[in-house]
């Protein structure tokens, strides 16, 4: 079983990240929402907590070893619980989680199937699912670090925000992308209002 595995980033295309150890090279998948992290550091050194698994070819003729990558413990622990419901599989996981581990255990924790929805691949019935299956066990992964989230850990103002992106004409998933970004870029956000500020001011940057 390999646990972790540390390189140097000297590619990253597709949810692949290619990382350099000595004169090998190895692959590492990784979910969604890690991607535009992973393009800024090649070049660096990074270390990704691992999972592997054979994923079969050919109608189960062969099988290929595949190493997912995390950037956390606990974000694999997720992720190997999330792959527990009925229809999820590893690559269906790796392109639905396009929000940080926590924003979607929060969507669970709370019942917010529209949210589930605007993920990648989740279907209406599958986000029932998911929190059929997984409501009251993902508690331990909707804690944010103080630096995601510092002053605005109340999920009142994250929700106020969100609602009022929606109106203003974003997705459920868009919003949930900016509003993770703002409160990463300042911790000390205390107001919806100020939260939504901090979005607007990320979109005029880009």
């Amino acid at each position: 079983m390999i646990s972790s595995i540390a390189g140097e980033i000297i590619a990253v295309a597709d949810q692949r990240v290619h990382l350099r150890q000595g004169s090998l090279v190895c692959e590492v998948l990784t979910p969604a929402c890690d991607g535009q992290r992973l393009a800024a550091s090649v070049g660096q050194i990074a270390c990704f907590h691992t999972l592997l698994y054979l994923e079969g070819a050919g109608q189960g003729t062969s099988y290929f070893p595949r190493l997912i990558g995390f950037a956390s413990p606990e974000e694999r622990d997720f992720f190997e619980l999330f792959t527990t419901v009925k229809g999820i599989g590893y690559r269906k996981a790796l392109r639905a989680i396009q929000l940080p581990v926590a924003s979607i255990a929060r969507a669970i924790a709370d019942k917010d199937t529209d949210l589930l929805v605007s993920l990648p691949e989740i279907g209406k019935r599958t986000a029932e699912t998911i929190v059929a299956q997984l409501h009251g066990k993902v508690d331990r992964f909707v804690e944010i670090k103080p630096e995601e989230r510092g002053a605005a850990s109340g999920r009142g103002i994250a929700h106020v925000a969100a609602a009022a992106l929606v109106q203003l004409g974003e997705t459920r998933l868009r919003a949930a992308q900016l509003i993770d970004r703002a409160l990463a870029g300042d911790p000390t956000i205390d107001t919806a209002e100020r939260l939504i500020e901090a979005v607007y001011r990320l979109q005029e940057v880009r």
